[in-house]
């Protein structure tokens, strides 16, 4: 088994369930954060050598036979790719209709975008995709910042601050190169090494009440935004840990991921894709225990109690694209953990058949598609009737939900 330089593992016993303090290497002043009035935390930093080197593991794949399914996956790619800018900039927001890119980009979205192509690289076997993501990769890569008398390890740098999310994503963008490409290096940059000090400011992120500050603001101080908050951003932070698990063997990132999963699973139901996704990485990696079981069915219940909803024309295939992947997750997860899974595939067809519609050249709105709407935009998502805009997370989370179904559709043909 592969496994990362022991002496680089971090001892688990300082770790108190109220506080993260893990060695020297953690800053110790988010709790000054939690005041009305948050005032700047003075950090002492003892630098901690970080191996140059990593044996690296070969990752687990699961084959995907060709299908239309597949295609629009990989048409969704040629979409990506043919947008994407000669500096490696991905598309973020267009309207089709009048081809508007008027739109303030999110970089965090972006990062996802980028992860999306080494999806279908893999997918597809064609290193196109992958040259298309890093190019991407070493572009979004110059938002990474690292202070260390401020802040502890690298932080995704957008918008004044270093949001949670796009630290997250960036783990999530190398985890799907490595699954891809075998590989953990780009030009000179070692982005295991990258991971895993993305990796400690997820960590050090950590509130008291055991979930998250979502926003950090590394400028003089440093300080956390206590009234930041976004619903994906917990189970974004809980799958980046599960990747830096997979792709590192070591324990420490495991035991913080137990930690995060066992508040979120006490936490409110909603449609939280990014826990679902974690819940098939810790079936596969680990083993789901009964209240993760219960947690996950009552996700898809919830997603499929509001069908009727989700369906309406009025609706977006952004969001419904993400219900797809919540429900191919949690399909695997159960499969794994040898529960009934079945019922779940009839509900997912019901929102590809939705979200398929809305893929160009299809359209289920009457828009007059054009040839150079198809030479422009074709194989890109438009989100509604009402707004016919393509959107980098709406065709991320297309990628993402329809690997992870016929990912799942392959598990369960080789039973």
């Amino acid at each position: 088994m592969f496994s990362v330089v022991k002496s680089f593992s971090l001892p688990l016993k300082v770790i108190t369930p109220k506080f993260l303090i893990i060695g020297l290497i953690f800053f110790i002043g988010l709790s000054a954060c939690a005041n009305q009035n948050p005032t700047p935390v003075e950090i002492t930093i003892t630098a901690t050598p970080i191996p140059t080197t990593f044996p690296i593991r070969t990752p687990e794949i699961i084959s995907i036979e060709n299908s239309p399914l597949k295609k629009s996956i990989i048409e969704a790619g040629n979409y990506l790719v043919r947008q994407q800018l000669p500096n490696g900039e991905l598309a973020y927001q267009v309207n089709i209709i009048n081809d508007d890119r008027a739109y303030a980009p999110s970089d965090i979205r972006l990062m996802a975008g980028t992860g999306s192509l080494y999806t279908i690289c893999r997918v597809s076997d064609d290193s196109k995709y992958c040259n298309a993501g890093d190019l991407a990769l070493s572009h979004y890569l110059e938002n990474l910042i690292s202070n260390p008398e401020r802040f502890k390890g690298i932080c995704f740098y957008t918008n004044g601050g270093c949001a949670l999310g796009g630290t997250s994503m960036t783990i999530d963008a190398i985890y799907k190169r490595w699954q891809a490409t075998g590989n953990l290096t780009l030009e000179d940059k070692n982005l295991i090494a990258t991971a895993i000090d993305l990796g400690y400011f997820i960590i050090s992120m950590r509130k008291p009440d055991g979930g998250f500050y979502h926003s950090f603001d590394p400028h003089f101080g440093g300080i956390v935004d206590e009234n930041y908050f976004v619903g994906t951003f917990n189970g974004e932070s809980l799958v980046a840990l599960l990747q830096l698990y997979e792709m590192t063997e070591n324990d420490f990132w495991l035991e913080q991921a137990h930690e995060i999963n066992d508040y979120m699973i006490v936490q409110p139901i909603t449609e939280d894709h990014k826990h679902a996704h974690a819940f098939a990485l810790l079936a596969r990696l680990d083993k789901l225990d009964k209240d993760d079981i219960t947690y996950a069915n009552e996700i898809a219940n919830i997603i499929i109690a509001g069908q009727v909803r989700s369906l309406n024309p009025v609706n977006t295939s952004n969001s419904t694209a993400t219900k797809i992947e919540a429900l191919a997750y949690i399909g695997q997860a159960f499969y794994l953990s040898d529960i009934d899974s079945e019922w779940i595939e009839r509900e997912i067809q019901t929102f590809i058949t939705f979200v398929s519609a809305r893929q160009l050249p299809n359209t289920n709105c009457n828009f007059e598609i054009t040839d150079e709407m198809i030479e422009k935009y074709n194989g890109g998502i438009f989100s509604s009737c009402e707004d016919p805009s393509i959107r980098i997370d709406g065709l991320q989370n297309w990628i993402n939900g329809i690997t992870a179904f016929l990912e799942y559709k392959s598990m369960i043909g080789a039973k």
